[in-house]
């Protein structure tokens, strides 16, 4: 069996209610069928809180061996780098993180708090929030740069705010057969950031004829005028939807770029800044100018279709 311990800092439990909607596996397989031994989770385990504080200690003195640690929220370091406006029975979390993940054979941040320092460390980040293994994008956060778990791991960073419920089950089966987990330039598994939420998006058609809304709740393009993040955002939420039916553009709201480490961004969420008439931010892998000259013949081009359709009820 793989053991796992699940702590919670930084005003954060989205990735404990996300998870439980996973179906491949579901939390309970994962348990069931991966062989995977919760030891504590702070919403699903039923014990009383002193077999929580037995199971920390037996870990701490070796008794007790700590196969992943999940971390889900963000680090708080305030007050003055103590931790303690984050704490538990007077001992600051971002110690216990320490701690445990000193005995860990890996340690996984579950959700973008964990992973980046998230929601909670958006200016002007009055608790002095980071990441577990970066600060924003940039490496260091708890630990340093060049840290590593007792299996020779960085932090595996599961980013979302909250994670996608399969990239976390299916992260940690793949963490219980020991079998290599190969990461990106940010920690991510490669399995779930490989491609961009823009592939999939039922709005394509509308972004690569230059259709656009100017305001949400109609069925064209979210990218250039309400600030959709799809074509820059690496995540599954179209080619895995969530709970198998929707996703946020198919549900009409933009994608706010919440597995990146730059999120939430320092701006209005719901407007695209722009050069001109062309977004600042292009999508992944595009030259600017190679795209300006397209977009110029794109909206001229568009079938009569797709202009309809952008004003159907």
């Amino acid at each position: 069996m793989v053991t796992l311990f699940w702590l919670q800092t930084g005003a954060c439990g989205g990735d404990s209610l996300a998870i439980l909607g996973a179906e491949s596996p579901s939390i309970e397989q994962l348990f069931s069928s991966h062989g995977v031994e919760l030891l504590w989770h702070p919403s699903l385990s039923h014990q009383s809180m002193r077999l929580h504080d037995e199971v920390i200690e037996r870990i701490l003195s070796g008794e007790l061996t700590l196969d992943i640690l999940c971390v889900e929220g963000s680090i708080v370091t305030a007050p003055r780098g103590t931790g303690l406006y984050d704490s538990y029975k007077g001992r600051a979390k971002m110690e216990m993180v320490r701690d445990l993940a000193a005995q860990a054979g890996v340690v996984v941040a579950m959700g973008t708090c964990a992973a980046y320092g998230g929601v909670n460390a958006a200016p002007p980040n009055p608790s002095d929030c980071v990441g577990l293994q970066f600060d924003g994008a940039q490496p260091g956060g708890l630990f340093a740069e060049g840290w590593r778990s007792r299996g020779d791991l960085p932090v595996v960073n599961v980013a979302g705010c909250p994670a996608h419920p399969h990239a976390m089950t299916q992260t940690l089966a793949w963490l219980a057969t020991g079998l290599p987990l190969p990461l990106d330039e940010i920690n991510r598994p490669v399995s779930h950031f490989n491609t961009v939420v823009h592939q999939g998006c039922t709005r394509n058609e509308y972004h690569e004829y230059d259709i656009e809304d100017l305001e949400p709740g109609g069925r064209a393009c979210l990218f250039f005028n309400l600030g959709c993040q799809g074509p820059l955002t690496h995540a599954v939420c179209n080619s895995d939807l969530w709970n198998g039916v929707s996703s946020k553009t198919r549900a009409g709201v933009p994608c706010f770029g919440c597995t990146s480490p730059d999120f939430p961004r320092d701006a209005d969420l719901f407007s695209t800044e722009k050069i001109g008439e062309v977004p600042l931010r292009l999508p992944l892998g595009v030259e600017r100018p190679r795209y300006m000259a397209y977009k110029n013949l794109a909206r001229a081009a568009a079938p009569q279709r797709v202009r309809d359709k952008k004003m159907e009820p």
